[in-house]
This record gives C-alpha cells, structure tokens and sequence, in this order.
C-alpha cells in the first residue's frame, strides 16, 4: 500500500481576515514533493484556513491514490487535536468542516502528526503565496 506524507497550513491576515490555504503530498519513501494546492478563501478565520488546507491535502492523496496510507503534518494543535479525537468539536463551523474531512478517506488511513512551525515551512510558503497573489 502507498504511503504518503501530507503537510498543511492554513492562515489569515487578520481573524477573521484575508485567508488562504497551503496543501503538499509527498511521497514518504523519497520525500519527493507529488502534488499541491493553494487557494485563497477570502475573508475567513484562522481555523477555517486550517481546516481547508487539511481537507484540500487529503483531496490531494485520495487523487493520487484512494488506497494510500497517509501522515499528516500540522502546526496547528487544535486541528490535530480534534481530528485525532482527543479534543472536541465545539464551533458547529468547525465540525462541519472535520466532518467533511473525515469522509475524504477512511479513518484507518489517516494519522495526524503536530508540528512545529518551522518543520512545516512548505505548506505555510503556500499560503503566503496565495495570500501574497490576492494583495497583488
């Protein structure tokens, strides 16, 4: 089974502000960059720009592949948090959007890993470029 390595970032200018997502697939044998996306969402919040880029890089590896295994990397806690089951869903915005993300791929193909910052550099670079492109 394919192995991939998804990592995600979601921001805004403001919060709620001018917000875009930033989403990349790596293969996790190579490391190799395969596939991403970046959008800008228009005015939203942090946490929606979270959540879009997670639902945005698993879009990306059911694309690649509906079978894979994946890893997804996040520097946002409460994203991790909450789709690793540990803390609630309180904001029905919130819950509406993680339940649109676990129905993308099946539950036992998912893990998600917190990150610092710094180890998610890719992925925060792809929201700054599509935030960047917008304010241009």
């Amino acid at each position: 089974m394919p192995k991939f390595i998804a990592e995600a970032d979601g921001g805004s200018r403001g919060n709620p502000g001018p917000a875009a997502y930033g989403a990349l697939v790596r293969d996790a044998a190579t490391f190799e960059v395969v596939a991403e996306d970046k959008a800008f969402l228009g005015n939203q919040t942090n946490n929606y720009a979270e959540y879009s880029g997670l639902i945005a890089a698993l879009e990306l590896v059911k694309k690649l592949d509906s079978t894979a295994s994946v890893e997804v990397r996040m520097d946002s806690k409460l994203v991790v948090e909450q789709m690793s089951g540990n803390w609630k869903i309180k904001h029905p915005g919130l819950r509406e959007l993680a339940l649109k993300a676990r129905s993308i791929l099946p539950h036992n193909q998912v893990t998600y890993k917190w990150v610092r910052r710094d180890d998610n550099f890719d992925a925060d670079l792809l929201v700054n470029q599509a935030l960047d492109s917008y304010s241009n």
